[in-house]
């Protein structure tokens, strides 16, 4: 298929040799609109925090995604009552038991690392083994073991497991060397449990930092200052359970605006304003889409070429977001312009291009840097990699002449709810088979 199958993509399903795939023919303008479903990276840390209240949480727009399946798993792994009614999960942690998170659950994702704040602030105790998620490089989780250390907790590691025990935990000022959206997280976590004040320097500003800042509050919780550059917590307090509706999903979003700007065409935005994206935003416009807000609607047209962007470089909010970076590559890669993209979060990003170049993409990496020039794309078949990077070959086959098949999309399932549904719902000739 003109790039290799890595192991994780090899999912059998329905039978020996199986796997479910996007059955894709591009090369026609969208036209349609689509409901943003919850964000992922949101409702995970969320599900992690139901386990510092006493009685039942309820979460609103909780996404069906493999991720959420795998942390409901975790909950219910370790005895807390969970239920799903569509798009609302309520979790009950009253009965649980223990504080180890099995290991097949805990290598699925790499998000499972946030169970460990939440249990070390609710009983002193929490041992699992290293996380799982996208091979995107190294992502190493010292800074939540450090932030955990500096709140009194001890830390063994051994043959592949971590072991953390804190009973008295303790507030302190914590000052991240990086803006680190999980370890901030896990700190704001770790943080409730711990007598005292605790001030987190230089914390990540990501949107959905603020929405674990309301969910916490809505349990009771003093934590303040998320968004800015210093989180305050207030810890020891007896947390109760909360009611709060999960933030839209901002990458999700920039998926669907991304797939208009590849194919062409015009689409509108339903759950979202896009007050997160403006980087995004600003990115299409410059390569000649139109783009408009009205509340709790975001809209997207293109009708002449998608031209080039210049340079970009992603960054920690409210710079570029780094999972939003393979899907414009994606849909500037079909277009007539030139641009360069540099990447300085993860160090393997952009292995996705492989699959673009299959399809006549011309781009070439450098370091950390893709230098882009847009051409006419034609359908082929691909494998993803990656969670983002099965989209960004997705929106790539919208934009492509002739038919492509996307596989991996147990990658894809990870962060997307019916991916190939809302596509379709826009305008897209894409579906979802079966295949050898």
């Amino acid at each position: 298929f003109g790039i290799g199958w890595p192991e994780q993509t090899k999912t059998r399903i329905g039978g020996d040799n199986m796997m479910d795939y996007f059955a894709v023919e591009g090369g026609r303008p969208l036209e349609g609109r689509v409901f943003v479903h919850g964000a992922k990276n949101s409702a995970l840390p969320l599900l992690a925090a139901t386990l510092l209240a006493d009685g039942e949480s309820v979460l609103h727009n909780c996404p069906d995604l493999t991720d959420i399946s795998a942390a409901l798993g975790i909950l219910s792994g370790l005895g807390c009552r969970v239920r799903r009614e569509g798009a609302t999960v309520m979790v009950d942690p009253t009965c649980r038991r223990g504080h180890t998170i099995p290991d097949e659950l805990m290598g699925q994702m790499r998000a499972s690392v946030l169970f460990l704040g939440s249990l070390l602030a609710r009983d002193g105790e929490a041992v699992a083994c290293w996380p799982g998620g996208c091979a995107l490089g190294a992502r190493p989780i010292d800074l939540h073991i450090r932030a955990f250390q500096a709140l009194g907790a001890q830390v063994r590691s051994w043959n592949g497991r971590l072991s953390f025990y804190g009973p008295r935990l303790h507030g302190r000022r914590l000052a991240l060397p990086i803006p680190s959206v999980g370890a901030t997280e896990n700190a704001m976590l770790a943080a409730c449990g711990a007598q005292g004040i605790t001030v987190i320097d230089n914390p990540a500003r990501e949107p959905e930092i603020v929405d674990l800042q309301g969910f916490l509050r809505s349990m009771g919780a003093q934590v303040s200052g998320a968004g800015t550059g210093e989180i305050t917590i207030q810890g020891g307090c007896r947390l109760h359970a909360g009611e709060y509706t999960v933030m839209a999903d901002r990458i999700v979003a920039a998926t669907y605006l991304c797939a208009v700007a590849a194919a062409g065409g015009e689409g509108e935005l339903l759950g979202t304003q896009g007050e997160d994206l403006g980087p995004v935003l600003a990115a299409l416009e410059a390569a000649g889409c139109e783009t408009g807000r009205a509340p709790n609607r975001l809209w997207i047209r293109r009708r002449g070429p998608l031209g080039g962007v210049g340079s970009l470089c992603t960054g920690p909010y409210p710079a570029f977001p780094t999972d939003a970076q393979p899907l414009l590559a994606a849909a500037l890669a079909g277009g007539t312009g030139k641009s360069r993209i540099t990447e300085t979060i993860f160090d393997r990003r952009f292995r996705y291009t492989e699959g673009l170049c299959a399809m006549g993409a011309a781009i070439q990496v450098e370091g950390d840097t893709a230098y882009i020039l847009g051409r006419p794309l034609h359908g082929a078949q691909v494998a993803a990699t990656d969670l983002r990077g099965g989209a960004a070959l997705t929106v790539a086959a919208l934009g492509a002449q002739g038919p492509s098949r996307i596989w991996g999309l147990d990658h894809v399932d990870r962060g997307y709810e019916g991916l190939e549904t809302a596509l379709a719902a826009l305008g897209g000739n894409i579906r979802r088979e079966t295949g050898p």
